[in-house]
C-alpha cells in the first residue's frame, strides 16, 4: 500500500465504480488505504475490508439519500465524491435516410442520457454535499469528457451532458467554497478499451459516422492526433482523481482538466 497523497482512512464515494474508469478509481483509492463506497447497480468482484458496494439508482433521490445515510452510519463521514456514473448512446440529430430510425436521436434516448449523466450527478452531489458541509468540508470530482469540451460526431447528447457537467463544476465551486468544499472536473480523452465498449455501442457509433464497425475499430489504434502517440490508461485518470481528492490539491477548484495526451481539434 502506498499513500503519498495522505488519503489513508479518508472516506470517498464513487458512482459507477463497478467497471471502466470508475473501477480504476475505486482500486486506486483502496490501494492508498482509503475507505470507498461504490454506488452502482452492477456488482463487481472487489474484495477489501474498506470497500462498500451499495446498489443505487443515482437518478432517484430516495435511493441516493438512503445510500448516503448507510455510508455515514458505517464510516462516520464522507470526505469526497467522484461523480462518475454515466451512459453514452450514440445518435444522429437527423438521419435523412431513416427518419425516426434506430439511430436518430429520440426523446427516450435523450432523457436517459441526461437523467443519468446530469440529473444523477446533481442528486448525488447534493446529498453528499450536505454531509461534507456539516463536517469538515471535502471534494467533489466530476467526471467529464473530451467530448464535453470539443463536441463529438454522433454523440451530441452525450457531449451536451458532459458540457453541463463542466457548468456544474464551475458553478458548484463558487457555491460550495463557503463550506470548504472544492469542486473539480476530470475530462478523459481516448482511453484503453474496457468492457463498456460493447458491440451495440460500436454499431451505433459506426453508423452515425458512416463507417463499418471494423473501420471504427481500426480508428481506435490511430493516435496520430494525439501528441503523446497512444491511448490513455485508466490508471492515469485514476491517479489524477486521487490527487484532486487529496489535500495536495487544496488550492485547486472550479477547473476541468483534460487527460487526453495533448489531443485537441486544433
Amino acid at each position: 500500500m502506498s499513500d503519498w497523497l495522505n488519503i489513508a482512512g479518508k472516506v470517498y464515494v464513487v458512482t459507477g465504480g463497478s467497471s471502466g474508469i470508475g473501477q480504476a478509481i475505486v482500486d486506486e483509492l483502496l490501494e492508498s488505504g482509503a475507505h470507498v463506497a461504490n454506488l452502482d447497480l452492477k456488482e463487481n468482484d472487489t474484495k477489501n475490508e474498506h470497500y462498500l458496494l451499495i446498489k443505487t439508482d443515482v437518478t432517484s433521490h430516495v435511493s441516493v439519500a438512503a445510500a448516503v445515510s448507510e455510508i455515514v452510519a458505517k464510516f462516520g463521514t464522507i470526505d469526497g465524491l467522484v461523480n462518475n456514473a454515466g451512459i453514452n448512446i450514440p445518435r444522429l440529430l437527423v438521419d435523412i435516410d431513416h427518419p425516426d430510425g434506430e439511430y436518430e436521436l429520440s426523446e427516450s434516448a435523450f432523457d436517459k442520457i441526461f437523467s443519468i449523466n446530469v440529473k444523477g450527478a446533481y442528486i448525488v452531489a447534493q446529498c453528499v454535499s450536505r454531509v461534507m458541509a456539516t463536517h469538515d468540508g471535502g471534494v467533489i470530482v466530476n467526471m467529464s469528457s473530451e467530448a464535453g469540451l470539443e463536441g463529438s460526431e454522433g454523440q451530441s447528447p452525450y457531449a451536451a451532458s458532459k458540457a453541463a457537467i463542466n457548468g456544474f463544476t464551475r458553478s458548484w465551486s463558487k457555491e460550495l467554497a463557503r463550506h470548504d468544499i472544492r469542486v473539480v472536473g476530470v475530462s478523459p480523452g481516448i482511453m484503453e478499451e474496457t468492457g463498456l465498449r460493447t458491440l451495440a455501442y460500436e454499431k451505433a457509433l459506426a453508423y452515425t459516422r458512416g463507417k463499418t464497425v471494423d473501420e471504427l475499430r481500426a480508428g481506435y489504434s490511430n493516435t496520430s492526433a494525439t501528441p503523446l502517440g497512444r491511448s490513455g490508461k485508466l490508471s492515469e485518470v485514476a491517479d489524477l482523481v486521487a490527487y484532486f481528492l487529496s489535500d495536495r490539491a487544496s488550492y485547486i477548484t472550479g477547473v476541468t482538466t483534460n487527460v487526453a495526451g495533448g489531443k485537441s481539434r486544433g
